[in-house]
């Protein structure tokens, strides 16, 4: 009777491992095609709700325009499409660069409005080759 009982007992716990194993495996499945676009974003850019829980951030992302990051040999002029004398630049990261207003798509902070003087000694000091 107790070999029954075991048996019964095993039976049952393997059930319900199977059954635990297969819904975590569907749920994972569902998660990663959910949140796929976030898996290369650090946890910060990802989104915490206030219960520390994901939150999709597509919906909330805003639009930014990545042909403001100059590479190479950055010709300020030609970036003052106003020729006003001023451009945008970045703070942080000196080599973004626009003639608008804006924000900078790799750290996110607004652009200051800055003399193409004062851009160029940024970049210079930054390393940067300009012309």
């Amino acid at each position: 009777m107790q070999s029954i009982i075991k048996i019964s007992f095993l039976s049952a716990v393997i059930f319900f491992s199977a059954a635990a194993l297969a819904n975590a495996q569907d749920s994972s499945k569902s998660s990663n095609n959910k949140h796929e676009s976030n898996m290369n974003l650090p946890a910060a850019r990802q989104g915490m709700d206030m219960k520390g829980m994901k939150m999709d951030m597509q919906s909330t992302k805003t639009k930014i325009d990545s042909s403001i990051v100059r590479k190479g040999v950055i010709d300020l002029k030609a970036i003052d499409k106003n020729k006003d004398g001023k451009v945008y630049q970045d703070v942080m990261d000196y080599n973004v660069i626009s003639d608008k207003p804006g924000k900078c798509p790799i750290c996110g902070m607004t652009l200051k409005k800055v003399s193409l003087e004062r851009a160029k000694e940024n970049l210079v000091k930054a390393g940067f080759k300009v012309k």
